[in-house]
């Protein structure tokens, strides 16, 4: 079967200033707000066919960042605090301190779809085939659950998590009976898993065992893929090691996880971050199954610098020697936009990138 989308994407991209500034606005202005997200939405997706794409999202731009179509469709979080996080920046040795917000303070509950304020939109003016993102349930215990808070409400993560998978469930199930072709899951928790630090996170703050949590996870983004299977439908999971502002958390590579992660994760692609050296070598792509895609992310999302073509290619010959290059695919390592302020790059540079996406697919699988 021939693999689809040579040329992926991650699926956020940077909001243009009006949208930024309409959503901002004091008092809040929702008509005015809609009607720019419309006009930003069409020209994105007039965008990504001219760039060569043959899929595509509306660029997250009804969403506050790429967990804000569950957060803001579920009842039962409190944004006045949060779990401290230290972000790492491309100066060696810089890090920027912060919380996320959003500590769960009362019994979860969905009052709409997820993504029922953004599917109708593109189902209307998609020029071809729809990708949804939506995050993985595993995103929220970890930054959610606060003791002598949460516990009050879930006697524990677990209890949080498998009642965050019945609401990501319905939601994808009801993606693919809406016909969306394509369904990602953005799953950066898994990254804990590979750094050492975060591991001793995980038994500290989670008071649980790193690989019996690392279980859990991949049952409960099992469950969630699987009430989305139906024919035609590509489902697909996107690992990184953190997104905001060009910054990131976690280092590693996928050697720590792979067998685990790579042989039991239900999904048709595997879209992986391999744009610099803290992202680790290609030796784990051996542990994925063959009847799998795997989508190298190559291109950086977080700098301005346009990689080299040739570079590039030789990279995806490299990971061939792993993985068979049929089943390769190309896409930058993450969102342009994993929050609404996006990265330390122009829009120009960002087109740039994509179109460096296309053009390199094409020549490496015509």
């Amino acid at each position: 079967m021939p693999v689809l989308y040579r040329a992926d994407h991650v699926g956020s991209f940077l909001r243009p200033p009006e949208l930024l500034a309409a959503r901002r606005a004091d008092p809040p202005a929702p008509q005015r707000l809609r009607a720019v997200e419309d006009e930003a939405i069409l020209r994105v997706l007039t965008k990504q066919r001219e760039l060569g794409f043959h899929i595509f999202t509306d660029g997250e731009f009804r969403r506050s960042n790429f967990m804000g179509d569950f957060t803001e469709a579920v009842e039962g979080f409190d944004f006045r605090e949060g779990l401290a996080r230290a972000w790492k920046t491309q100066t060696p040795g810089e890090t920027l301190s912060g919380p996320v917000r959003g500590i769960v303070t009362a019994k979860l509950r969905a009052v709409r779809p997820l993504t029922g304020h953004e599917l109708p939109f593109l189902k209307q003016h998609s020029p071809g085939d729809i990708k949804m993102t939506l995050p993985s349930a595993t995103q929220f215990p970890a930054i959610g659950f606060k003791y002598d808070v949460t516990d009050k409400v879930y006697k524990d993560h677990s209890a949080l998590l498998w009642d965050i998978v019945e609401i990501v469930k319905a939601e994808m199930a009801r993606l693919a009976a809406e016909g969306v072709k394509y369904i990602q899951i953005d799953a950066p928790r898994y990254s804990y898993y590979m750094d050492p630090k975060w591991r001793e996170w995980i038994r500290a703050n989670m008071r649980t065992d790193p690989e019996g949590a690392l279980a859990e996870a991949v049952a409960a983004d099992n469950a969630c893929l699987n009430a989305a299977r139906r024919p035609g439908v590509t489902l697909a999971i996107h690992l990184c090691r953190g997104n905001s502002r060009s910054h990131w958390y976690a280092e590693g590579g996928y050697d720590a996880v792979a067998e685990k992660l790579f042989g039991t994760l239900a999904v048709d692609r595997f879209l992986l971050e391999y744009d610099d050296p803290r992202s680790g070598t290609f030796e784990p792509l051996r542990f994925i199954p063959k009847d799998k895609v795997v989508v190298l992310g190559l291109v950086s999302s977080k700098l301005a610098q346009l990689e080299d073509a040739d570079s590039l290619i030789a990279r995806i010959h490299e990971a061939a020697r792993y993985f068979p290059l049929e089943n390769l695919a190309l896409s930058p390592q993450c969102g342009f936009a994993s929050t609404a302020d996006g990265n330390l790059l122009s829009e120009e540079a960002q087109w740039a990138k994509l179109r460096l996406v296309v053009d390199t697919a094409r020549r490496v699988w015509g």
